[in-house]
């Protein structure tokens, strides 16, 4: 059974070289494969599009250091997922209860864009990451990359998941799908995602959870 994340992956050869581009200009970067962070057995999975350059792909966290972080962190915390509102560093003390935040990419790709290739090739480690999941479990999808890759894992149709903010889509004997715009600085900026907007995502969540 494939591991739900290898630090030594070097699959996709794109991505391998970039990261040692920006390691070589970046030092003290953590410019490697990014791990999940979060709860072991959470019933609750966060799936994100890939780590940033100044946030996860510095400080070896997702979403940690850099602006998509903060709403989702802010979030976390306000419907009883995480220890505080902020998550700075890897190290900060910060815990999450019921919740795992993972990416359908493990690696920075240039310019926040993985292609297609890269996508199918770590899409192993989330299909096994889904199958730890318990029953009842949702996932929260963070953009329409995401979303597809989490379909894909499971096995599903793309025509038969329509993307779309605060859809809620079931899998039959898998879990709950919930899909958000992602909380990225465009997004946030331009209103296309309000706090609002993203709260309502994981006040379903929650709901969900708790009956």
């Amino acid at each position: 059974m494939t591991e739900i994340f290898d630090i030594d992956c070097r699959q996709c050869p794109r991505l391998a070289a970039f990261l040692r581009d920006i390691q070589g200009k970046n030092a003290g970067y953590y410019c490697r494969p990014v791990p999940p962070f979060g709860d072991g057995n959470a019933r609750l999975l966060i799936v994100g599009l890939a780590p940033g350059m100044h946030g996860a792909n510095r400080t070896g966290r997702p979403f940690t250091g850099d602006y998509a972080g903060v709403l989702l962190y802010e979030t976390l915390h306000r419907f009883g997922f995480g220890s505080c509102a902020q998550s700075v560093s890897a190290d900060d003390g910060l815990r999450l209860t019921d919740c795992r935040i993972t990416n359908a990419v493990k690696c920075l790709p240039p310019d926040n864009k993985p292609i297609g290739a890269e996508i199918n090739t770590c899409n192993p480690y989330l299909v096994a990451e889904l199958e730890l999941l318990p029953a009842g479990a949702i996932v929260v999808a963070l953009g329409g990359i995401a979303h597809r890759a989490v379909i894909k894992a499971i096995g599903g149709r793309q025509v038969d998941y329509k993307f779309g903010h605060a859809v809620e889509h079931i899998i039959p004997e898998h879990f709950t799908m919930l899909d958000s715009y992602h909380c990225s600085r465009y997004n946030t900026n331009t209103g296309r995602l309000t706090p609002e907007m993203f709260e309502q995502v994981f006040a379903r969540a929650r709901q969900l959870l708790d009956t």
